[in-house]
């Protein structure tokens, strides 16, 4: 019966938040603006198309410095998905602390995964293309 304890029960969520808070304060402290800190995208180094993911590093280095702005410009699917992550964490860690033992419930159907696969396809097209130029980091 231990796991109806609240600490028991908020572990698992303060765990999860505790490596994303030290996987953004490395990414803080360890500027991705600087060459040779961490790997090139192999998509952009082989064909200079930039991936999805092109620019998350810089964004969650602006997030982790206050400049949402800046993390938008750097990659704003990212942003994104770090909201994202944010909402599903939250309502997870109130679930726990009303006394839920589940997991993160995120109640998504076949057509959510399509719309989700779709928005990321479109925005790598979008930003590779000279007129959402603006979309590139």
């Amino acid at each position: 019966m231990t796991e109806n304890r609240p600490v028991r029960r908020l572990a698992a969520p303060l765990g999860v938040l505790a490596a994303v808070v030290g996987a953004f304060a490395f990414v803080g402290l360890v500027d991705p603006n600087e060459p040779g800190h961490y790997p090139a995208c192999p998509l952009l180094r082989l064909t200079g198309l930039y991936c999805p993911g092109c620019g998350g590093l810089r964004g969650a280095y602006a997030v982790a410095h206050g400049e949402p702005l800046t993390a938008l410009g750097a990659n704003a699917l990212a942003v994104l998905g770090y909201l994202g992550f944010l909402a599903v964490w939250l309502r997870w860690f109130l679930d726990r602390a009303r006394g839920s033992t589940a997991g993160p419930v995120v109640p998504l159907r076949a057509a959510h995964g399509w719309l989700i696969g779709g928005a990321v396809l479109g925005f790598t097209v979008i930003r590779n293309l000279p007129f959402g130029s603006f979309l590139a980091p």
